[in-house]
Order: structure tokens, then C-alpha cells, then sequence
């Protein structure tokens, strides 16, 4: 199973592939990020958002794509782009006839590290065990 995962961001979109079968770890295909500018118009923005992460679909063609889910947050213009960018994300999977999951930010550290309120860190040392990017 290959999954293109995506953190969506107006700004900063984050996108990683990740190949497995069960019984056996994961694999990384790639990791990066698809950036726009914050002074670009929106239009403009969101179609930079669309090709960078077409581009990764056309690379990687992954059978899913988990997208992290919008949340609250006190900043209305900050969740308005991650919104539109989670969007964008969707309709590129759905155009291609990919399933699409929605994951809240707590599931997903829950999943990788066993505890919803894992920090920052707790997240990145043990995707960097199960993931063995230096291998």
C-alpha cells in the first residue's frame, strides 16, 4: 500500500509517501514541502498548492491519501488557508479517483506514537524509528 500523506498549509504544505504491507515497516519514498508565497494572491496561491501536489501524485501515484484535518484555531485567516489547501488537496485525489482519510492531528500522533498530546519532538524521533530514513 502506498500512501501520500499531506499536511496542508497556504504557506507551507507538507507532503510524504510512505510504502508498507503489514508485517513488515514502512518505507519512505520521499518527504517535502510545497511552498507559496505569503504575499501572492490567493488565486494564485491555491493553484501553486494544486500543481505542487499533482506533481507528487503523478511521482509517487499512491492508492490513498491522508490529509490532516482542519481544527480550530484562534487565527480565523491561518485556518482559512489550511482549509482551502486541504481542499485543494481532496479534489486532486478525488479528480483522480484516489480514497481519501481525514485525520485529526491528535489520531495522528496517537497512531505513530501511542499518545494523542505527544509534542513535536515525541512525534519526530519515533517516525524517524519506524521510518529509518538513514537506511
Amino acid at each position: 500500500m502506498r500512501v501520500l500523506g499531506i499536511d496542508p498549509g497556504l504557506t507551507r504544505c507538507g507532503v510524504g509517501v510512505v510504502e508498507g504491507v503489514a508485517g513488515r515497516p514502512l518505507t519512505m519514498l520521499g518527504v517535502g514541502v510545497v511552498r507559496t508565497p505569503a504575499d501572492a494572491e490567493l488565486g494564485d496561491r491555491l493553484v501553486a498548492v494544486e500543481r505542487g501536489i499533482e506533481a507528487w501524485l503523478d511521482e509517487y501515484a499512491p492508492g490513498y491519501v491522508a490529509v490532516e484535518r482542519v481544527f480550530a484555531q484562534h487565527n480565523v485567516r491561518t485556518v482559512m488557508g489550511t482549509a482551502q489547501a486541504s481542499a485543494v488537496a481532496m479534489l486532486c485525489a478525488a479528480r483522480r479517483g484516489i480514497p481519501v482519510a481525514l485525520h485529526t492531528p491528535s489520531e495522528v500522533k496517537a497512531a505513530v506514537t501511542g499518545s494523542g498530546r505527544a509534542d513535536k519532538a515525541q512525534v519526530g524521533a519515533m517516525v524517524t524509528r519506524l521510518l529509518r530514513p538513514d537506511r
